[in-house]
């Protein structure tokens, strides 16, 4: 199999870890395209799932350290990468930020510009954008202005202006509750506590950075930050709103993640932006947003025919735990 161009494409997974869906996706999307495709991935241990079920994997030092990018550089120059596909938070700035010397390898990465990450990684900064441009979303402040706010609505939302995963976060009923919990949280904010059902959106940007598809996904379970059970919503509503913020904030190429609030009222308010695959994505991609065919076409310089809403309402997805093996 080959491409349009007699050439084989290959594509380097950053950070992969437990992503097996997403790259069997990418895996099924190939053959469907009659492309000969070869996947790689990078990891700090072999001892994650993702790097066994690629051709070929690559240890590389931690995403902190000064020489990480030189270790993705030199597998893109030695492998002849054409993608970079980032699948966590903290690689996404570094990689942002050189994106130039990958271009100047033949290596397009999946990733917006720097400030746009910066934008949606800073929770003050989301938080700002949101508000200029007249989204819903939580009121937030500071830890130091919360404990001085007289009549503060409890329960609130603590998290880190800079976290992921829903790491460290905390919801306090009580100013003491407010002060022991913020004490104790590096880089805290307070957000109001939202009630009502939690979307996310799946938003597909291509390579012209043009927004295409916006698939929204209800979360009906969550385990650790990720979701565990999931429903199609074809919500025209949510699915405007969510392209224009996309558009507005200038992200992409590839797939950026909305998470928002649909109130008991009706008011659409949004509280995350991640500019990368969310972990519920095999949903979408399942239900006929094919974002790994539409990047791998566009890879190929094919253009992809993408229905802005053609996929499946009221799928469902339940994720359960599975095995690799290796010795």
């Amino acid at each position: 199999m080959a491409n349009g161009n007699g050439k084989r494409i290959n594509v380097l997974f950053t950070c992969i870890g437990r992503r097996v869906s997403l790259l069997r996706s990418f895996r099924r999307a190939a053959v469907e395209l009659n492309i000969e495709a070869y996947f790689y991935g990078s990891e700090l241990t072999e001892l994650n799932s993702g790097f066994q079920e690629c051709d070929e994997g690559f240890l590389v030092r931690p995403i902190e350290d000064a020489d990480y990018i030189q270790d993705i550089l030199s597998i893109v120059r030695e492998n002849s990468v054409q993608m970079i596909v980032p699948t966590i938070d903290t690689d996404l700035l570094v990689l942002s930020r050189h994106k130039g010397e990958f271009s100047e390898r033949g290596c397009t990465v999946i990733v917006s510009e720097p400030a746009v990450v910066e934008v949606c990684q800073d929770k003050r900064k989301s938080y700002e954008f949101l508000c200029e441009h007249k989204f819903g979303t939580a009121q937030t402040m500071s830890y130091d202005e919360a404990v001085l706010r007289e009549g503060l609505e409890w329960p609130c939302f603590l998290k880190p202006w800079d976290g992921c995963a829903s790491r460290g976060n905390a919801v306090v009923k009580s100013r003491e509750e407010l002060e022991f919990y913020g004490k104790r949280m590096p880089n805290c904010i307070v957000q109001e506590y939202i009630e009502g059902e939690e979307y996310t959106c799946d938003v597909y940007v291509d390579f012209d950075m043009q927004v295409r598809c916006v698939v929204p996904r209800r979360r009906i379970e969550v385990r650790a930050g990720e979701v565990s059970k999931s429903q199609i919503v074809k919500d025209v509503r949510i699915m405007e709103a969510g392209k224009r913020l996309v558009e507005f904030l200038g992200a992409g190429p590839g797939v950026i993640t909305l998470q928002l609030f649909v109130t008991g009222g009706g008011e659409l308010k949004f509280i995350e932006i991640n500019p990368r695959f969310g972990g519920g994505v095999p949903l979408s991609i399942k239900s006929g947003a094919d974002f790994p065919k539409w990047m791998l076409q566009e890879l190929s310089g094919e253009k992809a025919m993408i229905e802005f809403g053609g996929f499946k309402d009221g799928l469902v997805m339940l994720r359960y735990d599975d095995e690799v093996w290796f010795e």
